[in-house]
């Protein structure tokens, strides 16, 4: 990176401001130069878009973010240890970086770039991925706020993203995704990339929003998804009983003797709309 950009080398950053990626906040800093600009490549043309980022850490992907030409970028940071670094890359690109202090799962992003064109781009603490892109898929309108979405996943989380039915990893997230975007898994990324090595390998995943969702109401869908879901094993007679049972597979026109993970997306919304 110091010789795409002109800052320092991301270790020598890390070890001056002592730097030592925390569990607790779900942290693994991604230094592979070559990875993180294939990352944000990963998301297509940003020139013209204002770029959010959740957890840079030292800025590894922030650098590369600026250097490939993003108009802006705003960084939610909680750890108050990663300012100091994240200011000099301010510094270096005067009027382009905005960083936030605070919690991204208390961030209103809707707010954040109002009227510009929005793609998200971040290495996402574990501990908060999941939660953070279904925050994503249910904005207060649609389509969302933001044009695109390119995030790193354990590889098992990014597997259930883009399942499709009679998948294994197939569930409520998968569903919700494909009912609201076309997702794909872009490229798998190795423990050794990062330090402190995670136990298990990464995925970079690129989700696009559809711009017209077969129509649905969100909190139905939640609501026969988890109980579809919840007793994944039993017929669907049995898993939405609580909801209606054979009355409500009836109205939605589904067998009652087959399994959540046999039906497709466009299933799911049916039965959600027989509620």
């Amino acid at each position: 990176m110091a010789a795409l950009d002109g800052l320092p080398p991301l270790r020598d950053v890390i070890q001056r401001h002592g730097l030592d990626a925390k569990k607790a906040l779900g942290q693994n800093f991604l230094l592979d130069l070559n990875l993180t600009q294939k990352i944000a490549r990963t998301a297509g043309p940003i020139e013209d878009h204002t770029v959010i980022e959740v957890g840079p850490g030292p800025g590894g992907l922030t650098r590369a973010i600026l250097a490939l030409g993003a108009r802006r970028v705003i960084a939610i940071e909680r750890d108050a240890r990663c300012l100091p670094a994240l200011a000099e890359v301010s510094d270096h690109y005067p009027g382009r970086l905005t960083v936030i202090e605070g919690d991204a799962l208390k961030t209103d992003f809707e707010a954040l770039a109002p009227g510009e064109p929005v793609r998200i781009i971040a290495n996402l603490p574990y501990n908060v991925g999941t939660q953070l892109l279904v925050n994503w898929l249910l904005p207060k309108a649609w389509p969302p706020f933001w044009d695109s979405l390119t995030l790193m996943f354990q590889r098992e989380v990014g597997l259930r993203i883009v399942a499709d039915e009679n998948d294994d990893h197939y569930g409520r997230l998968g569903v919700l995704c494909g009912w609201r975007t076309g997702a794909r898994m872009a490229f798998d990324v190795p423990p050794q990339a990062f330090t402190p090595p995670p136990k298990v390998t990464s995925t970079v995943v690129h989700l696009e929003p559809i711009a017209n969702p077969l129509p649905c109401d969100v909190a139905k869908l939640e609501r026969v998804t988890h109980a579809a879901f919840g007793q994944r094993r039993k017929m669907l007679r049995q898993s939405v009983k609580s909801l209606g049972g054979e009355a409500l597979l009836a109205r939605a026109e589904i067998d009652p003797q087959r399994r959540a993970e046999t039906l497709s997306v466009e299933e799911f919304v049916r039965l959600a709309n027989a509620l």
